[in-house]
């Protein structure tokens, strides 16, 4: 039997871990994807424009994206840079399908293709 993997997160923990403001959530998908719907709580950094310095050290980060990809992507390389990185499981698509609020850039409630 495998352990769970390490480097990702249920939607139920990121929930828990934003509610204690424990984590900052981190999304990286492009800007017309945040423009259409994003969580209010997030912080927007596309993947080509991650920059672990920018980001505060010893917080837990949990990076989200569309389903799940990039997410994966931007977690290695903040890990790498030595950040506490996981990526949301299912992405913006699970928060989405969860019910929970999305608000797109004019404030609006949004939606994620």
């Amino acid at each position: 039997m495998s352990s769970p993997d390490p480097t990702t997160v249920d939607l139920d923990e990121v929930r828990t871990l934003l509610h204690a403001n424990a984590a900052i959530l981190v999304d990286v998908r492009e800007q017309h994807e945040w423009d259409a719907g994003h969580a209010a709580e997030a912080v927007h950094m596309p993947l080509r424009e991650l920059d672990a310095a920018a980001l505060p050290p010893g917080t837990q980060i949990i990076i989200t994206c569309r389903s799940g990809g990039r997410g994966t992507r931007a977690t290695a390389a903040l890990i790498e840079a030595g950040l506490p990185a996981r990526n949301l499981t299912g992405g913006m698509r699970r928060w989405q399908s969860a019910g929970l609020p999305l608000e797109s850039a004019d404030g609006t409630p949004g939606s994620v293709d």
